[in-house]
C-alpha cells in the first residue's frame, strides 16, 4: 500500500469571512501538540495548472508561484527545492490533491506534529472545489457580528471597500455562499463571541468534530502565538515592490497574541452611527439578526 491508497486523517479546514476570527482559532489548534496549521495558503484560489497532463513535480512549482501576483512561499518555511524533490518521488499518477497533501506532510513535519490542517478565509466561497479536492477536509466556518467584521475589515491592507455597508453586504453574501455550497460536507459552524465567552466548550465541540482530543494547551495559545506569527514575512509584488511589510501583518494580528477579551465583542455599538447601524442591517438582509440573539 503506497500513500496515494493510505486514507488520510480529517482535515480541518478554518474558513471565514476575513476579519472573523479565523487566525485566532488557527492560533488555537496549532497550539495543540499534534496539529500544525501553516499561514494562509489559499492554493485552490489560483486556476488549475494549464497542463491538465501536469507531472506532480510541475504542479508543485505551480503551488512556488502562488499567488502570481505576490508569492507567499516564504511564509511556510518548507524549503523549496526538498518540496520539489519529494514531489519528484510521488507517482507521475499523482494530482495536485496529493501534492497538497506532501505540502502540509512536510509543514507539520518542520513543527515535529503528525496531522495537519488549513487557514484559508476566502476559502468561505469556495468549500465545494476545496472538498472535490480534499475529500478528507471537515470545514469549520467561524462566523462574526458582520458590523465587528466591517470596522476591522476596512482597517487592513486587502480591504475591498472602505464602505461599511457595502462590507456587510460582502459579509451576508460570503455567509450565504459558504452555507450553501457546504450541504452534505463535514462542516461545523462556529460563533466568534462564542469562542471568546466559552472558549474550551467551543474548543472540545472542534476537537470532536475532527477527531482529535482535546488539549488544555490549546487555551493558552497565546504564549506561542507570536513566534507562529514571526512566519508572516514582508510580501512583494512580482515585480519586487512591497505589497506589506512584515511589521504591519503583524499589526493586524496583535491581538491574537493577548489572552481572550470579551470587550472585543460588539464594538460596533459604539463605533457606528445610528445611521451607519442602520445602513448596515439594510445591507445584511436580514443576516444579522443571527448575531443581535447572541448578545442579548
Amino acid at each position: 500500500m503506497n500513500d496515494m491508497t493510505l486514507p488520510s486523517p480529517p482535515l480541518p479546514m478554518i474558513v471565514g469571512v476575513p476579519r472573523s476570527g479565523t487566525t485566532l482559532l488557527r492560533l488555537m489548534l496549532d497550539a495543540h501538540p499534534q496539529l500544525a496549521i501553516p499561514p494562509e495558503t489559499g492554493f485552490l484560489l489560483a486556476a488549475p495548472h494549464p497542463n491538465p497532463q501536469a507531472t506532480p513535480r510541475e504542479l508543485a512549482g505551480h503551488l512556488l508561484k502562488h499567488p502570481v501576483d505576490a508569492p507567499a512561499w516564504a511564509d511556510f518555511g518548507v524549503d523549496a527545492g526538498h518540496f520539489l524533490a519529494a514531489a519528484s518521488h510521488l507517482p507521475q499518477q499523482a494530482g495536485l490533491a496529493e501534492v497538497l497533501r506532501l505540502f502540509y506532510r512536510l509543514y507539520a513535519e518542520r513543527h515535529n506534529k503528525p496531522r495537519y490542517g488549513d487557514k484559508t478565509p476566502l476559502y468561505v466561497e469556495h468549500i465545494h472545489r476545496v472538498a472535490q479536492h480534499l475529500p478528507e477536509a471537515r470545514f469549520i466556518h467561524i462566523l462574526r457580528d458582520g458590523r465587528d467584521v466591517a470596522l476591522s475589515w476596512r482597517k487592513v491592507w486587502f480591504a475591498p471597500s472602505q464602505d461599511l455597508p457595502e462590507l456587510v453586504r460582502r459579509w451576508a453574501h460570503m455567509i450565504h455562499a459558504a452555507r450553501q455550497q457546504a450541504r452534505g460536507l463535514h462542516y461545523l459552524e462556529v460563533h466568534y463571541d462564542q469562542l471568546l465567552r466559552t472558549p474550551e466548550r467551543q474548543l472540545r465541540r472542534i476537537c470532536d468534530f475532527i477527531e482529535l482530543d482535546f488539549n488544555p494547551c490549546m487555551l493558552d495559545f497565546h504564549r506561542h502565538a507570536p513566534e507562529r506569527l514571526a512566519e508572516h514575512r514582508a510580501r512583494y509584488h512580482a515585480d519586487g515592490h512591497l505589497l506589506v511589510s512584515q511589521e504591519q501583518r503583524l499589526q493586524q494580528q496583535r491581538l491574537t497574541m493577548q489572552p481572550l477579551d470579551e470587550s472585543r465583542l460588539a464594538v460596533w455599538r459604539e463605533l457606528m452611527s445610528p445611521a451607519e447601524q442602520t445602513a448596515c442591517e439594510r445591507a445584511a438582509a436580514g443576516l444579522l439578526r443571527e448575531f443581535s440573539d447572541l448578545d442579548d
